[in-house]
């Protein structure tokens, strides 16, 4: 085999892998834009190499962007923006790649935005080997080998990643998609109706909402009382002449699924423009999250002009 026809055979070896490498690079940084840096970084350690010394590609290149993950979640920058309380994670569409794999419930729940923010309270190393153990069901054997860490290193993280996404996380299981759509609907209905009274009554005693400010905001907006909550809501989807000036027109909203929890999505032409997340436990929505900085919305943008929407909720708000 000539070195042309070599390089080809080794990108398309690189390529099988790609898919597999960006959802473990998503779940480790909880930035699409980030992972796909990660991933491109990787592809340039791959071609520099001698790939015939390396024995098992998908190990190696898993053990490469791991690694350039961790570095970035070392970085200056990373410590700076959630030390400010400026980072969320970027929402991706459902059916994106970066989401896989996608088979049980605890692969799901990794790449869930509730998931992405409380992994965000571990360590690099914590997170490395949680996501590895659960999302990709890595050996401790590999995932010391991946770290370059003992066996019982590895398995005193996971030990403690465990404890501390326990102790955070607001558990409620895998909510039934029709009543998830029946309560957005009711959610949306409420919102746009003024009914603060209903608001309140669809969150849960500990509800939190979190805002990125479209982006104008150096820190996340925070609210935690469910009347506060309501009164932001309600006054965040009531239509106005200024609003509208402000997305450029008259924007649709349609009903979604992001990281496989549902959403409501603000759609001007083919742009989504704006996405509220919402977390749902126990039959009440225990989280809303409101997305508009156009750069947290890139990947999603991109994947709903590939998409083929069902009817809007509401055709013009």
């Amino acid at each position: 085999m000539d070195s042309t026809a070599t390089d080809r055979f080794d990108t398309s070896r690189f390529e099988a892998s790609r898919n597999r490498l960006a959802s473990l690079a998503y779940r480790l940084l909880g930035s699409a834009a980030d992972a796909e840096d990660a991933v491109q970084d990787a592809f340039l350690h791959w071609q520099a190499v001698d790939r015939q010394r390396i024995e098992v590609p998908e190990a190696w290149l898993t053990k490469v962007v791991t690694n350039l993950c961790l570095d970035r979640l070392r970085s200056a920058r990373a410590r700076r923006e959630r030390a400010v309380g400026a980072w969320l994670p970027e929402p991706l569409l459902d059916g994106d790649p970066m989401l896989g794999p996608a088979d049980t419930f605890e692969q799901r729940e990794s790449v869930s935005l509730a998931m992405l923010t409380v992994m965000q309270r571990l360590s690099p190393l914590e997170r490395a080997v949680y996501v590895l153990r659960e999302a990709f069901s890595c050996s401790h054997a590999e995932i010391a080998e991946i770290l370059d860490i003992t066996e019982s290193s590895s398995q005193q993280h996971l030990h403690r990643a465990r404890h501390r996404i326990t102790a955070a996380r607001r558990r409620g299981g895998e909510v039934d998609p029709a009543s998830a759509r029946r309560i957005v609907e009711e959610f949306l209905a409420a919102a746009c109706s003024g009914r603060t009274e209903r608001l309140v009554a669809l969150l849960t005693d500990d509800a939190t909402a979190i805002s990125d400010g479209a982006g104008l905001t150096e820190t996340l907006l925070r609210y935690d009382t469910a009347q506060r909550i309501a009164a932001v809501v309600r006054a965040g989807f009531k239509p106005t002449p200024a609003k509208r000036r402000l997305a450029g027109g008259t924007p649709a909203i349609h009903y979604a699924l992001v990281n496989d929890a549902p959403a409501i999505l603000f759609v001007l032409g083919d742009q989504v423009i704006g996405a509220v997340t919402l977390d749902i436990t126990g039959g009440k929505i225990a989280t809303v999250r409101g997305i508009a900085a156009p750069t947290r919305l890139a990947r999603l943008a991109q994947a709903w002009r590939q998409h083929e929407p069902e009817q809007p909720l509401i055709p013009q708000w």
